[in-house]
């Protein structure tokens, strides 16, 4: 009998790899950007430091703050800071912000923060971790679904409702929120060193809501986010839209300092009616270390856009148990060792060479395991 996960795991592979493989044949141009993304990050990650430098200067020209921070813990502390006596958030989907377990810290403070990507809602509520990088809730098929809101919601729904009318309730629930919310917080993408604009990816809805709404926009993320322009941004967040299967992308956000308006006399003049305030956190927290590694330097070019988990047979099997969260798979496997140095997530892989194969930037993931199971023993 097919456990819940293995029901979950079959659907998802039914509905994502021949989508993602339409797309990719009936948009052939989207290889030809994937390959120029590679060269592009190579190039940022030869001079990171300038490159970092050079966004928080940007960020700073269009009215936001920047802030390198080092760790999880001065990633925390700095959007304490920021955040003040302010008590209401709303998060859009960000894997940076659960590496620091941030969410997670703001609730211990007393916040009332609330993720509003439905499958992030999902785990929230649960409690789990989540089961791949851009789809967190993949681990729970419809009905189980249904029978968490139905609990949470107050019987707004069930497990024999529609996939319709549970997206509606949890949009019913997430609206007021957004509506009191005194601070967004995302993570961005992709990051323009030359303008120092966020790029936001998105289907649902909810960034645009939590980026325009709240007074304060924070954006958390990683410093192998950065791209050295606009025009490279776009061109990232296409090919992560059509590698996860999401393409045409219903939004693209991009973000740029706080609101602004030129309407009097063409004049630019800052707040309008978004936020008045911009704020952009680049985390390190093991990724310039990464970078100065020959054999980590590499796995510092994923995208994120998890197409190597569905390739993967260990995947199929382990599910979120393979992996730190939010990282987990192949990839995951790889950032256990950038951010937490746990070399061990690398010796489950049985290196098939699926996530090789169908990486969008070409990284050798299983040449950088092999790499860090070298490692793993070496540290022993």
């Amino acid at each position: 009998m097919m456990g819940q996960w293995d029901v979950a795991i079959e659907r998802a592979l039914q509905n994502n790899i021949p989508r993602v493989e339409q797309i990719l044949s009936e948009n052939p141009y989207i290889l030809d950007l994937a390959r120029e993304i590679r060269e592009t990050k190579l190039a940022v990650l030869e001079h990171l430091d300038d490159y970092v430098q050079k966004t928080i200067r940007a960020v700073e020209r269009t009215g936001g703050r920047a802030y390198l921070a080092r760790d999880a813990e001065e990633a925390r502390k700095i959007v304490d800071d920021i955040i003040g006596e302010r008590k209401r958030v709303v998060f859009s989907k960000s894997n940076v912000a659960y590496e620091v377990g941030l969410r997670e810290h703001l609730v211990s403070r007393g916040l009332d923060a609330w993720e509003t990507d439905l499958g992030e809602y999902l785990i929230q509520l649960t409690g789990e971790p989540p089961a791949h990088i851009v789809f967190p809730a993949l681990h729970m098929p419809k009905e189980a679904v249904g029978d968490l809101l139905n609990r949470f919601l107050n019987g707004a729904v069930n497990s024999g409702s529609t996939h319709e009318e549970m997206v509606a309730a949890v949009r019913s629930f997430l609206m007021e929120k957004y509506m009191k919310a005194q601070v967004g917080i995302t993570g961005a993408n992709a990051v323009a060193a030359d303008t120092g604009s966020v790029a936001l990816l998105e289907n649902e809805g909810n960034i645009r809501m939590d980026t325009v709404v709240p007074e304060v926009h924070i954006a958390i993320t990683g410093i192998d986010k950065i791209v050295p322009t606009l025009h490279d941004a776009m061109k990232e967040l296409i090919v992560q839209a059509a590698y996860g299967g999401l393409y045409p992308p219903s939004y693209i956000n991009i973000s740029s300092g706080p609101s602004s308006t030129a309407d009097i006399e063409l004049k630019r003049v800052s707040p309008a009616t978004g936020p008045r305030e911009f704020h952009v956190i680049l985390l390190d927290n093991g990724r310039s270390m990464a970078n100065r590694d020959p054999g980590l330097r590499e796995a510092l070019l994923c995208i994120k856009c998890g197409r190597c988990y569905f390739s993967c047979p260990v995947y199929r099997v382990m599910g979120a148990s393979w992996g730190d969260p939010p990282y987990g798979g192949p990839m995951g496997a790889m950032w256990s060792a950038i951010i937490k140095g746990d070399y061990r997530q690398a010796n489950l892989c049985t290196h098939s060479g699926g996530c090789r194969d169908v990486c969008p930037v070409g990284i050798d993931i299983p040449r950088v395991l092999e790499y860090i199971k070298w490692r793993s023993v070496s540290h022993e």
